[in-house]
């Protein structure tokens, strides 16, 4: 219960984390222009997994500032922390890392996704943010369990988590509806370090 009355505590405005290259934070409407640049220049998907170049022809300056929003209600029912990851040397957006609320109370328990712009693959900003944003899950928003949830087959998220100190634990048969079927999923997880 500590963990949960701490949680209520936390200054959405001032959530962030910084790391040698990176600052991890909530999403701003003046940050728009450089979403959008990122993501125009992003590759052709490189494989099933990757979101690669999309169609931006919907993702208008107001369609963005209408997601900031969102995003700021996600985090203030505390049901998810939406996090965008930009480079401190020339501000570019290189991705996104989300932390979703499982369950509280006696759990304090998350799940933490990530996506790198294909474009910054290889570089060891995954890893560098994703260790980040697993410290400030602890620190800042009071869990106690985070886990990953990842594809059978999804190499690269599998040795992102565990180069980012998650550890294998199980198989969930059947756990996620996506490419028309009930899909397997592996699950990594981490735990806040005990006092």
């Amino acid at each position: 219960m500590k963990r949960l009355e701490l949680k209520t505590m936390v200054r959405i405005g001032n959530l962030e984390a910084t790391t040698e290259r990176l600052v991890i934070r909530p999403y701003k409407t003046v940050d728009y222009s450089n979403w959008y640049h990122q993501y125009a220049h992003c590759y052709a998907a490189l494989n099933k997994f990757d979101e690669g170049k999309i169609d931006l022809s919907d993702y208008t300056e107001v369609w963005f500032d209408e997601m900031v929003k969102k995003h700021l209600h996600f985090m203030n029912k505390d049901e998810a922390y939406i996090l965008g990851v930009f480079k401190i040397e020339d501000g570019a957006h290189v991705g996104v890392i989300d932390v979703s609320t499982l369950m509280r109370n006696e759990f304090q328990w998350g799940r933490i996704g990530y996506t790198i712009l294909n474009t910054y693959w290889q570089q060891g900003y995954g890893k560098e943010a994703v260790k980040a944003v697993l410290d400030m899950a602890f620190t800042q928003l009071g869990y106690h369990r985070i886990e990953a949830h990842i594809n059978m087959d999804n190499t690269a998220s599998i040795k992102l988590a565990e180069s980012a100190g998650m550890e294998f634990e199980c198989v969930r048969r059947a756990f996620i509806f996506e490419f028309g079927e009930w899909t397997d999923h592996l699950v990594y997880f981490r735990n806040a370090k005990q006092e």
